[in-house]
């Protein structure tokens, strides 16, 4: 793994997971048989996902290459919903998809991303194609699926936990990162994050931008009246304090544990359900994928 970003050869982390990692609550998880990725597609899954977005825009290139972003139609500040679609797409031909799929959806990506770069007037330069940019955001990614599958399923064993992330470096390799840059193991990777949490800065732009996003600006009011306080409640808990700091956001003991009740109450509805109807997004937006490959219509 190179360090163009990090000092990753000759540093030792000084943050720690309980600065940089939510606590799970939850006891071990049932069964003996190993984790893969492809179980952490239930539908609650992505009531994390506003919290990690504020994860991937911490790093100062990521979030002035969002909030800067020239390409209209992938905005979520002017298409949420088309945006919504393509970032859960894109997440469940990473963890579901074929080869040819995730060939598929790369160009189709590549191609907005092309347009992505820092001009004169950028405070930070970035570019969307940089691998090591990719390898956080992919990293952010993992970080969230693992954290909302231990809070309905319990918690991982390091065993379990060791085969969980084996199987999730499709996040990232869908795109740019390539397999040697991919932490090799559990313990590497929990290195890999806590030295490249110390970048973590949110500047006024960003945070501008990305309190927008969780205050739902781009939705009609109706829906920001619905969702809304739901929506600050699971972004701060599903948060690592780190940035919930960076964003200012306030995170009480009481809140922390009506979060965990939350869970507990999610996760034993959750068992009850049949694993394709807690799957069911994920299989439609891949029945969507093959439609669009098929029709030639766009991907993203």
């Amino acid at each position: 793994m190179s360090d163009k970003y990090l000092d990753l050869a000759g540093s030792q982390p000084r943050l720690t997971d309980e600065r940089t990692r939510i606590p799970i609550a939850t006891g071990a998880r049932r069964g003996g048989r190993p984790a893969r990725i492809t179980d952490a597609l239930d539908f609650w899954s992505f009531a994390g996902g506003a919290a990690n977005v504020v994860m991937q825009l911490s790093w100062p290139e990521v979030g002035h290459g969002v909030a800067e972003s020239k390409v209209e139609s992938g905005s979520v500040v002017r298409h949420p919903w088309k945006r919504a679609r393509t970032t859960f797409t894109y997440l469940s031909v990473a963890i579901l998809g074929s080869e040819e799929q995730r060939r598929a959806y790369r160009a189709a990506v590549n191609g907005a991303h092309k347009y992505v770069r820092s001009d004169e007037n950028s405070p930070v330069t970035y570019n969307a194609f940089d691998r090591e940019l990719q390898l956080w955001v992919a990293a952010c990614l993992f970080v969230g699926f693992e954290d909302t599958h231990q809070l309905l399923h319990g918690k991982l064993t390091p065993e379990q936990a060791e085969e969980f992330y084996r199987s999730s470096s499709t996040l990232g390799t869908t795109l740019q990162v390539t397999e040697d840059m991919w932490p090799a193991t559990r313990a590497e990777f929990d290195r890999y994050w806590n030295i490249a949490c110390e970048r973590v800065a949110i500047d006024d732009t960003v945070r501008d931008y990305l309190n927008d996003l969780i205050d739902l600006r781009m939705v009609s009011w109706p829906l920001r009246f619905a969702f809304g306080d739901l929506l600050k409640f699971l972004t701060a808990g599903f948060l690592p304090p780190l940035f919930r700091e960076q964003l200012g956001m306030e995170w009480s003991a009481d809140d922390r544990r009506r979060f965990e009740h939350l869970f507990l109450f999610v996760a034993g509805v959750n068992r009850l359900l049949p694993r394709f109807v807690r799957h069911l997004p994920s299989r439609v937006l891949m029945r969507d994928l093959q439609w669009r490959i098929r029709s030639g219509r766009p991907l993203v």
